[in-house]
Formats: C-alpha cells, structure tokens, sequence
C-alpha cells in the first residue's frame, strides 16, 4: 500500500479523495492554484503545495508543476481525480516515466479509450452493440452528407476526442450538416486540440445508462450495476440515480455482462465507467467509456455498500480485486443532484462570487459531498460545481421525498444554485413516474417559460 499520495486536483472530489486516504492510513498532499489557497482540500492534507496561478492551464494542467510537486513530497502515486488530468495519457506516461504510480488505468487504455472512433470499433469487434455510423474519421462536409444519406437523418457530429458536449451538434439534412460540420471541428480543434469528427445515427428520447466496472491487474473484472444519467442539459448531467427506474432485472444483468466483457476484450486496469444509449424500444447501444472516476460515483457507493475512491487505491498498489459479481448486490436506491453555480432562470449563467450564509442539509439518508463553506469566494476559473447531495432510500419513492426534504433545507447565498431547478425536479410526477429521457431538461424549462 502507499504511504503518500498527491491528490492532482481541487474542490470537492480533492476533499472526497483526503478522506479516503485518511482511511487507508496513506498521507494526502495537496497542490492548490493561488486562486485555491483557501480552499478546504488544502488544510485538510498534510501538505500543500502552491503548482500556479488561478487559470487551469497554468495550474491544475500544468504537468511539469504537478510532477515537481509530487517529487518534492515524495509521493509514491498521484490520483487525478475527474477532469483536468485524469483522461490524459501523456500524464499517466509521465507518472510512469517517474516512478510515481498514476491511481487510474494504464496510459494505454486511457489512450485506446479516450479516442471514440477508435473505443467504438474496439467495442464493435468485442461484440457489443454500436448506433449506426461512420467506419472511423469523417474527414470533410462532403463524406458526412454521403454517411447521412447512408444511415438516415437525423444525426449526430461527435468530436472523437470528446467529451462535455463539445463539438456535438444534430443535423436533420444535408445543408445543416454541411454547416455544423465546420463549426464542430473548429470547436473540437478548441476544446482537445484534435478537430476529428465521427458520424453517428441520432438516437429519439434516449435514456443514458452507465456500468460502473473494477478491474485489477490479475485480470479479473466486475461491474457494480447501472447508473441513470438521463437528466441532463446540453449532455452535462444533472441528476443521477442508481439503479435505473426504467431497467428490468433481465435488462440490467445484461447490460453489466455487456459492460465486463467490453473491458476485458482491452485489458481494462482499475475503474472505469461504460456508457450507453436506450433508445424508446429498448435496445442498448454503446457511446463511449470514462477512463476514470465519475462525479455520480457516490450513488453506486450507497447502493452497493463499496467505497470507490479506496479500491482505487488499492488496485493501483497492486492488490487483487476484493469481490466477485455475486457478492455486489443492490440494495435500495439513491439518487444525486448537483449543485452547481448557475442561475437556471438565466440560461444557466455562471455565479461566482462570495458565499455569505450557507447552510448545509444532514439527516437519515442524506450525504453531502462539498468543499464550500460560509465565507468561501466562488472562483471564475473552474467548473461550476459547488456540492453534491446525495440521498438514499429503501424505495426509489423514499429516496425522492428524502432528497426533496433536504433540497428544502440547502441554502447557498447570495450565490445563484441550481437548487430551485432540482425541487422542482424531484416534484414532478414525470420524473416521479420515471418517463423522461435526454431531452427532460429543454421540454421542461420551456414549460416554465
């Protein structure tokens, strides 16, 4: 087992991480951007380390200053946590280049994974269902309207280095295809520094399910059920729940033995999220797969009874998986909304700022991660995300009112929380009858409008 380890990241998954680490007897170090030195992951290490100024790319993805920080410390591995540098191949190559244990999969499969077009072939080969689309890069607007006529409209421009949304667009006929074509690569080419596209057939009001898998280095490898990630906005999700109101126990088995098999046939190390699309007839296609640990990890903890974060650790060190897959077993339902800085009633527009007063709701059933706290200043440079409340029930209706109780008692101010659009989520009875799919959040504010 490690004795120290850095934790390349900030905010609430950099606290989340700490505590496991204190847990495990490992010493946590910090590294925190001058626009963070306040921040509570920084005091609650045993040591911090200043790695830039506030920006990102001067910061948190600043590999040389996050390996200096690391040698200074003396860690034996780094864990990135999610975003930033946790999907980043070079950094994994890096760490390993220094002897320092990268806490995720090897730089390989973040490398063969983190490339769509390639991850979907890959998944293809393995015998795993795939939407209809383009075999590999669509290279020009032309090839793209000939695999449209092909496949059928309407469908989807997706960046192959993706994620977040970026460089996304459906087009519906060949003169909006031609146009989002260029607008998709140049925002592509912005955002991952890789303008490739690939073609997909858009899936109608689909459902987006995920498998959280573990996988050691001894070849063994188990899924811990299904998430929903249905309710999201512009494919940023809001609301996750575990497991899937919409699944029959023949489905959901199916689709863990779909998520395992897709892992194995790649050598798959460590945790690892497979994602998929149903579509209304219920038939499952796979998109993509998260090289990492996912922010809605926590509901597959409170249904499964497993810590994550920790087995993280303890497969990078070495050790061999603890569990097989009938020993992981569900038990009640959970449910988490995040609480990002946004104001909702204005195009979801950032708010940072100052929080004067903040309050934060406890109770049975209900954990809160966050790294917030009355007085704390909301920076401008990072994600918008501020807390995580997490709630569990023996029944999907018990975990609702719960998370609806304790939604009631959050209070952030004055900085706008998307905490009003989540009440009102957990109040309608579309989602208390589980019948929505990917576009809830657009067909629900147009109502409001």
């Amino acid at each position: 087992m490690f004795s120290r380890i850095l934790i390349a990241n900030r905010g609430e998954i950099a606290v989340r991480i700490i505590r496991a680490c204190r847990e495990l007897g490992i010493s946590p170090v910090a590294v925190y951007s001058k626009a963070d030195e306040n921040c509570v992951h920084v005091s609650l290490a045993d040591d911090a380390i200043c790695i830039g100024p506030g920006p990102s790319k001067d910061s948190y993805l600043n590999i040389p200053a996050i390996i200096s920080a690391a040698e200074v410390a003396d860690v034996d591995a780094i864990h990135p946590g999610y975003g930033f540098l946790a999907e980043n191949a070079r950094f994994a190559e890096v760490c390993r280049s220094c002897n320092i244990t990268f806490i995720g999969p090897s730089p390989e499969n973040i490398s063969m994974m983190g490339d769509k077009v390639r991850a979907r072939e890959l998944m293809k080969k393995a015998g795993l269902p795939v939407i209809p689309g383009s075999d590999g890069k669509v290279n020009s607007p032309e090839e793209a309207v000939e695999i449209a006529r092909r496949i059928g409209y309407p469908v989807m421009i997706k960046a192959s280095a993706g994620g977040g949304g970026k460089g996304m667009r459906v087009c519906h006929n060949d003169m909006s295809l031609r146009n989002e074509f260029i607008t998709a690569q140049r925002e592509a080419e912005a955002a991952f520094g890789d303008g490739g596209l690939y073609i997909e057939k858009f899936i109608a009001n689909p459902r987006h399910i995920e498998v959280q898998i573990l996988a050691d280095k001894y070849g063994n490898v188990v899924h811990l059920w299904e998430r929903d990630c249905t309710i999201q906005r512009k494919h940023q999700k809001l609301v996750e729940e575990a497991p899937s109101p919409v699944l029959s126990q023949k489905q959901r088995e199916r689709l863990g033995e779909l998520a395992v098999k897709g892992a194995k046939a790649v050598g798959y190390t460590n945790v690892g999220t497979m994602e998929f699309l149903m579509d209304e007839e219920g038939n499952f296609y796979f998109i993509e797969m998260n090289t990492r640990i996912q922010v809605e990890h926590p509901v597959t903890e409170m249904i499964t009874g497993i810590d994550l974060i920790k087995e993280q650790i303890r497969m990078a060190s070495g050790e061999r998986l603890r569990y097989r897959q009938r020993d992981i077993r569900i038990n009640g339902h959970a449910i988490e909304c995040r609480i990002n800085a946004e104001d909702w009633e204005n195009n979801f527009r950032p708010s940072p700022g100052r929080i004067e007063y903040l309050y934060i709701p406890g109770g049975r059933g209900i954990r809160v991660d966050t790294h917030i706290y009355g007085g704390y200043e909301v920076p401008p440079f990072y994600d918008s995300l501020l807390a995580k409340v997490i709630s569990y029930g023996k029944t999907r209706d018990e975990a609702i009112t719960i998370m609806a109780r304790a939604l009631g008692e959050f209070v952030i101010y004055p900085v706008k929380t998307l905490i009003p659009l989540h009440e009102m989520i957990m109040g309608d009875p579309a989602f208390a009858l589980g019948r929505y799919s990917t576009n809830y959040i657009d067909e629900r504010l147009m109502e409001c409008v």
